[in-house]
């Protein structure tokens, strides 16, 4: 069995869409600005990028924290997403904390308040918070002492007698940053992925970085073989996007609850939840109409005036038309979907292969290993999209129950 050493050794920022989504959200002009980050991620790793791309690594931090000078009166704060609320919850004193938060968030924070001053930051910036000392747990993994802590679904792992162990047990807190906000009022400030800590204060009471994917040892370089077989797997989903435009455009625009467009996106989000993957085209095809029948079925039998149960037969009957008259259509959107996936999924892969600190979920009989949460690319126009092995992270993010408690 491997030891831990030798495993290792392998606008406000609102929510991020996943890159397979955006066939669903902006059509066929979405399907070709996924492709298009797809292929700025290849030339990234093959080192022949000449495009601008930035890639953070997604840590699974909780809670957010926003903290930094108020730039309407110089004074520095930190606090939740609240701080951005109608009746903003900005905290520059323990009493702030006391009056505005409970529970694990406001105990977080008070720490946060202390600490991350001392890092003399001059704008405002967000990260994502990893730990307090008292939340760090020592364990045994792969016959490697190490120090863990669960900020949220993922449980990190370092090697207590590595340098990186050594700082996060001297630190009363752990942070990663990967957003910086400009502008004059707190109400306008502007959201721009990244974060340049090099102009932050050294203290060892602060474990923090930023989210840059930082590929030093050169592992997660594409070969040839492994160019030829992405770029192949890119032909495949630009010929799925392009002979599914119309429909990809008709479906981008149906937003009611009850549309094909909308319930298509919740299909898959449905199949990740319960841990199933998305392969068979044709299956996923007959398996949506089945899916879509049942949910205007459940409506039309919970309502309890005949008029509703009509609107509702109505809303069905619609759906069903729209997809006979559209099948050869529905089969590309949703092979347009597949074939994204799993171009997305091949470079996750590729990326993972670049770990520091182990990442593991925890189960009633020890720990399991797991990939990192994911990605976040940003090209020069200030596009984002985020590159999650869904299968992977976000069916135990569905499923396993958190630490964290939210006050």
């Amino acid at each position: 069995m491997q030891s831990f050493k030798q495993y290792l050794s392998e606008a406000k920022n609102t929510h991020l869409e996943h890159l397979e989504d955006s066939i669903i959200n902006d059509g066929y002009e979405g399907g070709v600005n996924a492709i298009t980050f797809l292929k700025s991620l290849r030339d990234m790793l093959i080192g022949s990028s000449s495009r601008g791309l930035n890639v953070s690594v997604k840590w699974d931090g909780a809670p957010a924290v926003i903290c930094g000078i108020n730039p309407e009166n110089g004074k520095f704060f930190v606090g939740s997403k609240s701080v951005f609320n109608v009746t903003p919850k900005i905290n520059y004193t323990s009493a702030d904390i006391r009056r505005n938060h409970t529970g694990g968030l406001a105990e977080k924070l008070q720490v946060a308040l202390v600490e991350l001053k001392k890092l003399g930051i001059k704008g405002v910036v967000q990260g994502d918070f990893l730990y307090t000392n008292n939340e760090l747990k020592s364990a045994n993994i792969r016959g490697e002492s190490v120090l863990t802590f669960t900020p949220n679904t993922i449980t990190y792992a370092v090697p207590v007698d590595s340098t990186i162990g050594k700082r996060i047990a001297s630190a009363k807190m752990g942070i990663i940053f990967h957003t910086t906000y400009t502008g004059r009022k707190m109400a306008d400030l502007k959201a721009n992925f990244g974060v340049n800590v090099s102009s932050f204060r050294k203290t060892s009471s602060v474990f923090f970085d930023d989210a840059g994917y930082k590929d030093a040892s050169g592992v997660a370089t594409f070969t040839t073989a492994e160019s030829e077989r992405y770029d192949a797997m890119l032909r495949m989903a630009f010929g799925s996007v392009s002979k599914g435009r119309p429909i990809l455009n008709l479906l981008s625009k149906q937003q009611n609850l009850y549309s094909v467009g909308a319930r298509l996106k919740i299909f898959f989000n449905d199949f990740i939840r319960r841990g199933q993957s998305i392969e068979n085209v044709s299956k996923l095809v007959s398996q949506f109409r089945t899916y879509y029948i049942s949910v205007l079925d459940k409506e039309i039998s919970a309502r309890k005036t005949q008029n509703a149960k009509d609107k509702f037969e109505a809303i069905k009957n619609e759906g069903l038309k729209f997809m006979e008259k559209n099948e050869v259509g529905i089969y590309f959107a949703i092979a347009s979907y597949v074939t994204l996936q799993r171009v997305k999924d091949f470079l996750i892969n590729k990326m993972n292969q670049i770990k520091s600190i182990g990442t593991f979920l925890q189960k009633d009989n020890g720990f399991e290993v797991t990939n990192p949460e994911g990605y976040v690319a940003v090209d020069r126009m200030g596009n984002a999209v985020k590159l999650v092995d869904r299968l992977e992270f976000s069916t135990a993010n569905f499923n396993i129950s958190k630490n964290w408690i939210k006050g």
